[in-house]
């Protein structure tokens, strides 16, 4: 059989070359039909500009699927998974055309990159020829990506609870950023959580961003015992996690606009307060039905316009009871972190009071 000669996709004021157009990407579901290389290249494209508004100059990692996405595929859970069908690229690769820009990033470990750095829609089609589908943009953008200028707020299901458990505690969340003064712009996750986004002045640090989820997360605590900030699974329940570590350096979240590696394309969708308590599956905002409901306006289009004081949040964390939790097994060991032990293996006789293992 001949090879399907390329593509063109228009994005902005480019042409982007698409190899192998009519590769399946997604299998067909009951909702949606089969999906190709082309239609997910030209889904970008359609939603460029809206991407620009949440990710334009952010240093992007991709989370790429060369062959497509089938169920039981594998994203590699690091440079050394060899096995994986899907993996993360965060160093731009080489031969990517001119007009895709990078920006210099340093890792928890001291390591630094060269990571995609979109400047204008066509280096998202680009990045989707490339088999991304779904970006992971820092909370910071050029040239300063040491200072945080948003905080997310990821509402994660835990076993036993589901979306419509999230959407109860978002709308207890949005109801808390009032009272501070904040405003809160939430998203599906294109799967069982909601993730909210607050843009923030680029004054503080990604510690500072930490500490304000975590005081944000211990009132929600406070307010709703369907909610919890524990980092060890066995201790969460049938809870919404409030994943605070995801605020943390080279911690990323699906941006908006992003495709899932799930069955039938989903997206992390942008929506008003509103449209989101009116959801009842978000499986229904996927690939084919996104453009309809992008025609209707970008709900997070005043975002731009945003930029709150971090000092409220701060102040949770500082007065709420608690104190330090655990950062991620790849981080460095931090000050006053507790000891990175499941607690139901702990054994107190081997650590002393600063949570340090005893020879």
């Amino acid at each position: 059989m001949a090879k399907t000669p390329a593509a063109v996709v228009v994005a902005g004021d480019r042409e982007v070359r698409v190899s192998s157009p009519d590769r399946v990407i997604y299998e067909a579901t009951d909702r949606t039909p089969q999906l190709s290389k082309l239609q997910v290249c030209q889904f970008f494209a359609t939603v460029g500009e809206a991407l620009m508004t949440a990710i334009g100059d952010r240093p992007t990692a991709m989370e790429r699927w060369p062959d497509g996405w089938r169920q039981g595929m594998r994203l590699a859970t690091g440079p050394q998974d060899r096995e994986g069908d899907g993996f993360y690229q965060k160093r731009l690769p080489r031969g990517a055309p001119d007009f895709v820009e990078t920006v210099n990033v340093t890792f928890p470990s001291g390591r630094t990159a060269d990571e995609l750095c979109p400047s204008e829609p066509a280096a998202l089609v680009w990045a989707a020829q490339m088999g991304a589908l779904t970006f992971h943009p820092w909370p910071v953008r050029r040239p300063d990506v040491d200072h945080p200028d948003e905080l997310r707020i990821d509402l994660d299901p835990q076993p036993g609870t589901g979306f419509a458990d999230a959407q109860r505690v978002a709308d207890l969340a949005r109801e808390l950023l009032v009272e501070l003064g904040l405003k809160g712009y939430p998203k599906t996750s294109g799967n069982r959580g909601i993730h909210i986004y607050v843009r923030i002045r680029p004054s503080f640090s990604f510690e500072d961003l930490r500490h304000a989820a975590i005081g944000f997360g211990r009132e929600l605590e406070r307010r709703d015992d369907g909610v919890t900030t524990a980092w060890w699974k066995e201790e969460r329940g049938e809870r919404i996690f409030i994943d605070f570590n995801q605020n943390n350096r080279d911690r990323t979240i699906a941006s908006a606009w992003s495709l899932r590696a799930r069955p039938g394309g989903p997206v992390s969708t942008p929506m008003t307060w509103q449209q989101l308590a009116e959801v009842t599956d978000p499986r229904d905002f996927n690939l084919t039905t996104i453009p309809d409901y992008l025609a209707d306006g970008d709900p997070w289009a005043d975002m731009v316009d945003q930029a709150y004081d971090l000092e409220p949040l701060l102040q949770l964390w500082e007065t709420l009871p608690g104190s330090e939790l655990n950062f991620p097994p790849d981080y460095p060991k931090m000050p006053g972190e507790p000891p990175r032990v499941q607690p139901s293996k702990k054994v107190a006789a081997h650590w002393d009071e600063s949570g340090n293992r005893l020879a």
